[in-house]
């Protein structure tokens, strides 16, 4: 079950928003930006508003600035969530991270296909292993909640093996790095600090 902070400060999609274009990629209409001959690329993965959120595409121009070839497919097939027109539960029947996951395969193939050699990965809420991995967690989030968190991180610290990293954001909400308010000094500052600290990580190990 869905909680209801998933659905919080939804955006205004625009298909025209960010500095990259769209095109198919794996047999997805994907934004992407950054240059094309890098041999890095990242997915982000949205949350269950889509591939056309403007904050969304807008930390995809961040990463890209870093000399990344940044993609955001739309997994969703033109079909985000529409709260006017059904509900969470039922959107997320046949909309399930597990077929994100199946149409995510071919976009890598397609990536490799391109002379990428090294992929990373970002998810928020609906999409994210031995390998590194970063979790920025907000301390007011019902779904991952800090005490789910912290043993998030016991688990990695249990693991010498796989480079973890786990941070909590003071008095941030579920959903704040993509659909923080404009207008709230601290939560346009908590965005930009889990932004900075999601393309160090990328620039850690991709690079």
């Amino acid at each position: 079950m869905s909680g209801p902070q998933c659905c919080e400060n939804a955006p205004s999609l625009s298909s025209s928003s960010g500095a990259g274009h769209v095109e198919e990629i794996g047999g997805l209409q994907s934004y992407v930006t950054g240059p094309a001959d890098s041999k890095i690329a990242v997915l982000l993965v949205s949350d269950v508003f889509g591939y056309e959120a403007p904050k969304l595409r807008k930390l995809a121009d961040k990463v890209a600035g870093a000399g990344i070839f940044v993609v955001v497919p739309d997994f969703f097939f033109g079909d985000p969530l529409v709260l006017e027109k059904t509900t969470v539960d039922d959107w997320l029947k046949n909309h399930g991270p597990d077929q994100g996951f199946e149409h995510a395969k071919p976009v890598i193939e397609a990536l490799k296909g391109k002379g990428i050699t090294k992929v990373g990965a970002a998810g928020f809420c609906w999409g994210g292993v031995k390998v590194p991995i970063s979790i920025l967690g907000a301390e007011k989030d019902q779904k991952w909640p800090p005490e789910l968190l912290k043993k998030f991180g016991e688990a990695l610290d249990a693991k010498p093996e796989v480079d973890g990293f786990v941070k909590i954001f003071p008095g941030a909400t579920h959903g704040w790095t993509v659909r923080y308010k404009d207008e709230d000094e601290k939560e346009v500052k908590a965005a930009a600090e889990a932004h900075q600290d999601t393309l160090d990580w990328f620039v850690k190990y991709l690079k």
